[in-house]
């Protein structure tokens, strides 16, 4: 938004003070010495016109000057913030338990969850997101990436059965870990998903712990099914290592629920910042006085006034 105004309003009271002396303080020493000097005036006063419109406008420019005309821009400068995310996604056996969704007790786990995380991708619109599949193996399906439909594509696309049978979560947390160990976001986040309990990594928990402690990376951990199905103090431990949370979710509502409780918790930052831009026009009516008095001087001088 764009507005003009005058810095120093008060300046054109001095214009007051001019136009007062114009009218009383004018010289009238020339009748004693020159007392024709009305009939010279009657002839040349078509000529003394351009003298004083030229005095004339070089006093007003010179007086807006100094009145500091100004036009002043203010307009929000909107920065949002990112964050990097690594979703770790459970593909071993156990997922293919069906029953998780009560409105649809043919779906399996997998389904459902590939449902959640499709939707919960939808949502992060200013954030680059990396997917890490694991079962017997951990693999990285996508890299860490703005585009989400491709990402949503790769969410369709994973298969039970991909990386084997079995649960190897502390491999899965490495993957993801190094997935980000180049990021440069201020914000990195990894959320693990899992309805087991690690049997088939090759790293120790002691090892992944000290890993997750040493990073400036969130985790927040899921459990999904039965209590029983997954070690909650487990996850637990990891979550505390990685300055997260843990969450636990006996069906695809309350696993929806958790995703939107994340999303809420890791929401992007908006940072709006007013800048106020003032741009000074004194310098036109500065050069307009100075033309027109210095014109002013060269024609009084050249007719002898």
């Amino acid at each position: 938004m764009s507005q003009f105004s005058f810095e120093y309003p008060l300046a054109f009271g001095v214009l007051i003070l001019f136009i007062v002396c114009a009218k009383w303080c004018r010289e009238r020493s020339r009748a004693i010495f020159f007392p024709h000097v009305g009939t010279l005036i009657a002839k040349t006063g078509h000529k003394s016109s351009l003298l004083s419109w030229l005095k004339w406008i070089g006093i007003v420019a010179a007086v807006i000057a100094l009145a500091s005309p100004v036009i002043t821009k203010s307009y929000s400068n909107s920065k949002k913030e990112g964050r990097d995310i690594v979703l770790v996604i459970d593909s071993s056996d156990s997922m293919r338990q069906m029953g998780f969704d009560p409105n649809d007790p043919y779906k399996n786990k997998f389904d459902v969850v590939k449902e959640v995380v499709s939707d919960f991708i939808k949502k992060r619109k200013n954030d680059r997101i990396g997917m890490v599949t694991f079962a017997d193996v951990a693999f990285i399906a996508s890299p860490l990436t703005f585009e989400k439909k491709f990402l949503s594509d790769i969410t369709e696309m994973q298969e039970l059965g991909m990386a084997g049978k079995r649960t190897a979560i502390n491999d899965a947390l490495v993957q993801a870990y190094n997935l980000l160990s180049k990021s440069k976001a201020k914000s990195k986040i990894v959320i693990l998903l899992t309805d087991g309990m690690d049997n088939m990594s090759k790293i120790s928990f002691a090892d992944v712990k000290s890993m997750i402690e040493k990073r400036n990376i969130k985790l927040y951990t899921i459990g999904i099914g039965s209590p029983r199905d997954y070690n909650g103090a487990y996850l637990q431990a990891l979550a505390k290592a990685g300055k997260g949370e843990a969450y636990g979710a006996r069906n695809a509502a309350m696993l929806s629920k958790i995703y939107d409780e994340i999303d809420k918790l890791e929401a992007s930052k908006l940072n709006n910042k007013k800048v106020v831009e003032h741009t000074y026009l004194y310098v036109y009516p500065l050069f307009l006085a100075i033309l027109s008095l210095l014109l002013f001087i060269y024609f009084r001088n050249s007719r002898g006034v």
